[in-house]
């Protein structure tokens, strides 16, 4: 079972994926900067393009998709139950070019319960609903702490629940992608699609984070 609260136990699981400790943000972008100067060298790629795919990444896919996504569940009842059912299926439509949403599992949070991703063995995470992964979400730090103390990581991002809520961790896998439904806050009734995605944050649909309150000056 891929869901665990907690105290339980953890099973490993296999990924074919590169299991490499925690990197920092500059080793990162050295190792970036060192790949696409290659291939711009030998002409395997234009930097044109590269620009291009990650101005997409950060200004198209984002949190954008996971936003809309997030918003529509919150305002189409009919929706937020396709999305818990088949979460891959639900998303498809809201993808920038093509289909997203592969191997995608929502869960929901609600007073009683608040889930919480990570994926112990490497980083495997929703790039196409989500965009780019936070810097810490591959960190081996965040890997091993989220499932043994995560009440003690929510309070150092943040987030303070009551001490009879339930935790419950969900592990990525490589067939299984998971990104957290939000609490809708209050405040928001009758409000649009899009006013609402703009609550939605990125760490919200991680389970590190909860939405953006409501105020006057958002539009």
């Amino acid at each position: 079972m891929a869901a665990m609260t907690d105290h339980h136990h953890h099973h490993h699981h296999h990924h074919d994926h590169d299991h490499g400790e925690a990197s920092d943000l500059s080793e990162t972008e050295l190792r970036v900067r060192a790949l696409q100067t290659i291939l711009v060298e030998k002409g395997y790629a234009d930097p044109a393009a590269l620009d291009a795919i990650v101005e997409t990444y950060e200004t198209k896919i984002g949190p954008h998709i996971g936003a809309r996504i997030v918003a529509r569940a919150w305002t189409d009842p009919a929706f937020r139950a396709a999305l818990l059912s088949d979460a891959a299926k639900a998303s498809a439509p809201f993808g920038h070019d093509g289909k997203v949403g592969d191997h995608l599992v929502a869960v929901e949070n609600t007073p009683e319960r608040h889930n919480m991703v990570v994926c112990t063995l490497c980083s495997c995470y929703p790039w196409d609903v989500l965009g780019l992964p936070p810097v810490w979400y591959k960190s081996f730090a965040y890997r091993s702490r989220a499932v043994k103390e995560p009440r003690a990581v929510l309070r150092e991002f943040g987030v303070s629940l009551p001490e009879q809520s339930e935790i419950r961790i969900w592990d990525s896998t490589a067939e299984v992608r998971y990104m957290v439904l939000p609490m809708r806050p209050a405040g928001t009734e009758g409000w649009s699609e899009e006013r609402l995605a703009a609550l939605v944050t990125r760490d919200s649909m991680i389970g590190t984070g909860l939405p953006h309150e409501p105020s006057g000056d958002r539009p």
